[in-house]
């Protein structure tokens, strides 16, 4: 079983952890040094005092012994030294000359390591100890001749003597455990306390960067003249300077991109507007050559001629007629003049005008009827568009299907070629948009299906671009129902 760890993710919540966290630390680190202290100070106060105590009992007891001590001296004096202990309760044992202790009473053994340090430094040592759970501190101490009148200082020596005691350390133990308990009874409440002063940092730091995630989504909503009040002279004031600093920069250049969109779609309108007189009297005059031309009256090199300029002046004025189009979208003055038909009405139009009915590349399927509300002239732009596209970038057969699909009406263009690549879908929509950058020139104007997707929307539907899964190309339009009160 995998036992996953979640981590708080909200910053407020880290804020909150990491205050915790660090006074949790601190009052562990304050609580162990307390301890530590606490505990080397309470052993150490029972050591110096065992000490002393049997330094003084053995002061007062060891000039009655004889030497060589015998065994039962030994154990008399262990038993004189148990009694004079009192409350301490120590246990005693005397050795001579590094012999095994003799005890008064059973008591724990002298530790091995004890006897050698005594022996070796000849001078007090104690040692802490367990026995059967319990902790004991066992003492060492040797007993020296005392220095007399009639002998020299220089005498003084070890008398060979050594005592042992062994006392209980249960209410030391018990201080020490009493510690422990306040300073995990203290740790808590800390803790606890520390949740204000948390909440209150977490408060602080957040209330800046709520201001800035608001300002961040008012500036992703367009509201590119929001900025912040700075104050203070802290990190977060600085990042909100610098966010006050991105949005006028953000907005100018803004304000300058829009001018100048401005102004190239009104150059666009208006070089389309002044083009379109000249256009429309050139080509009435190409019209009349293109009849000479056909008809054999011109030279053959002369009628070649006239038909290029013919082509190229009507090129010229498809491409003038989309970019007024265009501008009419632009401006909102793209009139649409809906009315209810049917779909299949609209497409054996658009393949008839086309002179696509008859077409083998070019199939229709629409079994039923499919009302929609729409204006005629406009579905006709968009059908052609897609159709045209079909035929001139994907492989027959092309397939125009309409249907009814959730209160819409849904018509699909679908062709067999090699699809649209992953990195045209995204801008298969824009204006003068080219897929291939080599080609300098296109059939189109290349507004086509711009146009297409506008017609669309200004319906209140919807065009869209796929590649089917059996490979070719797919162009949906959607188009909302029609009226069923107005069509009654």
């Amino acid at each position: 079983m995998n036992l996953k760890i979640r981590f708080p993710r909200g910053l407020r919540a880290r804020i909150v952890v990491a205050v915790l966290l660090a006074v949790a630390f601190g009052a562990l680190l304050t609580a162990g040094l307390t301890f530590h202290q606490a505990r080397s100070s309470v052993l150490e106060r029972t050591q110096n005092t065992a000490v002393a105590d049997l330094r003084i009992q053995l002061d007062s007891l060891a000039p009655g012994l004889t030497f060589p001590p015998r065994a039962e001296d030994l154990r008399g004096l262990s038993l004189q030294l148990d009694r004079a202990g009192g409350s301490r309760t120590w246990h005693s044992s005397a050795s001579y000359q590094g012999g095994t202790p003799v005890p008064a009473s059973p008591a724990p053994p002298v530790p091995k390591e004890l006897r050698e340090a005594v022996q070796a430094s000849g001078q007090a040592t104690y040692q802490r100890i367990e026995r059967d759970g319990r902790p004991w501190l066992a003492v060492g101490m040797p007993v020296a001749y005392a220095a007399e009148p009639e002998r020299p200082a220089s005498a003084d020596k070890l008398s060979g003597l050594t005592v042992y005691v062994a006392l209980p350390l249960d209410a030391d133990q018990a201080d020490i455990s009493a510690l422990v308990t306040a300073a995990e009874a203290g740790a808590f409440p800390a803790l606890a306390l520390a949740l204000i002063p948390a909440f209150f940092a977490a408060r602080s730091v957040l209330r800046p960067v709520r201001r800035l995630r608001s300002g961040a989504e008012r500036i992703t909503a367009g509201e590119l003249d929001t900025r912040l009040d700075t104050e203070g002279h802290d990190e977060l004031t600085d990042l909100t300077r610098s966010f006050n600093t991105m949005a006028e920069t953000l907005q100018k250049d803004d304000a300058e991109l829009r001018r100048m969109e401005a102004g190239a779609r009104r150059f666009a309108a208006d070089v389309a507007h002044e083009l379109r007189t000249p256009l429309a009297a050139m080509t009435a005059v190409t019209e009349v050559l293109d009849e000479d031309a056909t008809s054999g009256i011109l030279p053959p090199d002369t009628a070649d001629a006239v038909q290029l300029i013919c082509e190229e002046t009507r090129t010229l004025a498809r491409m003038v007629e989309d970019l007024m189009e265009v501008s009419r979208f632009d401006a909102k003055a793209a009139p649409l003049h809906a009315e209810e038909l049917d779909l299949r009405t609209i497409v054996t139009k658009t393949l008839q005008l086309r002179g696509w009915a008859h077409d083998e590349r070019v199939t229709a399927d629409i079994p039923t009827p499919v009302p929609v509300r729409a204006d005629p002239r406009r579905i006709d732009v968009i059908l052609a568009n897609l159709i045209g596209n079909a035929l001139r970038h994907g492989l027959p057969p092309v397939t125009v299907s309409a249907r009814a699909e959730n209160d819409h009406a849904v018509i699909t263009v679908t062709d067999h070629g090699p699809g649209i690549p992953d990195d045209v879908l995204p801008h298969i929509f824009e204006r003068f948009y080219k897929a291939d950058t080599a080609r300098t020139r296109s059939e189109g104007s290349g507004l086509g299906l711009a146009i297409a997707y506008e017609n669309a929307h200004l319906h209140g539907g919807s065009l869209t671009a796929a590649n089917a899964p059996h490979g070719g190309a797919v162009f949906t339009l959607t188009l909302p129902p029609a009226d069923p009160q107005e069509q009654r």
